[in-house]
């Protein structure tokens, strides 16, 4: 590979550093190993999201994030650790412990001898989510041959926009085609749910009215409730379908029920809603994709409360349901916000607002508008990750096939 005089200068300069004695954060799992690196902060649900779907797509693969951002892994397919420094004794350690069988690096601050000590080891590399800004600090202005060097490394690079892709072409003048793919963005894995279930509900429903109130923490059980009393006087025959958040509050909510005079049957029983049913009590925590599924309004629990963080709105989203939400949703704010921009969702704060939402939405045409909306914003994102998908499985069939 040629080398220019300034990455030779580079390197020089990195072997004067101490190394930092990199240790991995547990053993290297049997299988193949997707080698994630996230360098820019801010992103984590989408790399989440993104792991999580390549997981889904390829039997036995785990994925290695490297990011400073801080993220606690949703499955143990997923594993989270630090990249390691420049240094060639650090980058030696973690190559030879981790043997990624192919890397994926998102946009952000590139590190030349840690991409080139990969691309030697024959690890092949896939470049995605480029922007046309990444070169400005002053080791990029100093040395601007470096960036040059590195990219060459890359089988295929991925860019966000036309400007990205004009002014890398300019910037990097190497061989691999930059392929304009957009940026990538949170989405959702979608939730499993029985067909038969669904079926079953849906021909005794038989066009009734329904809403969903998910993951209902104990302190906002009363505001569903009465929520759902205002919007019955409007929709004598609506069904609400209440999910506590855990299952321990199923007869909590129950008494509840009783005391506010609402007829309700208990899913988790067996029991399916007749007419004089008013709320259904389904308290498994593994059936949230059925009633998204069902439901053309739902409630994202654990939302009102000061210290809440709610739910994943996305996945709501991605199945077909308009979204109500309470104003404590840090923990998945970014995309509330999309959602709440493209007229997908709608903030409420207490009962009356909630009362007055589900009447007003529980209409099939104001349900029906915002849903479409919220399925413009989670397909947004679709086609880059498919066509990640897609290269990162053509690299490690590539690699199987190799070693067969």
């Amino acid at each position: 590979m040629p080398k220019s005089l300034e990455l030779s200068a580079y390197r020089a300069l990195v072997r004067r550093n101490l190394p930092t004695k990199y240790t991995p954060t547990q053993d290297r799992p049997v299988g193949e190993v997707l080698w994630l690196n996230a360098p820019e902060s801010g992103n984590a649900l989408a790399i989440l999201d993104l792991a999580k779907w390549l997981c889904a797509h390829r039997d036995g693969l785990s994925i290695l994030i490297t990011t400073k951002d801080t993220i606690k892994s949703p499955t143990p397919e997923i594993i989270i650790d630090v990249a390691p420094s420049e240094h060639p004794h650090d980058i030696a350690a973690f190559l030879e412990h981790w043997h990624p069988t192919v890397s994926l690096w998102l946009w952000g601050a590139l590190q030349p001898n840690l991409i080139m000590a990969t691309h030697v080891k024959g690890i092949q590399l896939i470049m995605a989510d480029a922007d046309q800004t990444g070169f400005e600090n002053r080791r990029d202005r100093w040395l601007p041959e470096v960036a040059r060097d590195v990219m060459v490394c890359f089988d295929s690079v991925l860019v966000r926009s036309k400007a990205s892709q004009a002014r890398l072409t300019k910037l990097v003048r190497s061989g691999t085609p930059l392929e304009l793919s957009g940026p990538i963005m949170a989405g959702s894995v979608s939730l499993p749910f029985a067909q038969s279930d669904f079926d079953d509900f849906s021909a005794i429903l038989g066009g009734r009215p329904i809403w969903f109130a998910a993951a209902v923490q104990p302190n906002e059980v009363q505001t569903v409730l009465a929520a759902h009393r205002h919007a019955l006087r409007l929709s004598h025959r609506l069904l609400l379908v209440l999910n506590p958040a855990s299952e321990e509050q199923a007869s909590a909510c129950e008494e509840q029920m009783k005391e506010d005079g609402l007829r309700n049957s208990r899913w988790d029983d067996g029991e399916m809603p007749d007419d004089n049913c008013q709320v259904l009590l389904a308290s498994a925590q593994d059936e949230l994709g059925l009633w998204y599924r069902l439901a053309p309004l739902s409630f994202l629990g654990s939302s009102l409360a000061s210290g809440q963080h709610g739910l994943d709105p996305l996945q709501a989203a991605g199945l077909g349901t308009a979204i109500l939400y309470g104003p404590n949703v840090r923990n998945h704010m970014p995309s509330y916000t999309r959602l709440a921009a493209a007229g997908a969702a709608r903030i409420v704060n207490d009962t009356g607002a909630l009362g007055v939402a589900v009447a007003q939405l529980i209409s099939p045409d104001h349900a029906a508008s915002m849903a479409m909306s919220g399925w413009d914003v989670v397909s947004q994102g679709a086609d880059v990750t498919d066509r990640i998908t897609e290269l990162v499985t053509t690299a490690l069939d590539a690699v199987e096939e190799g070693t067969n």
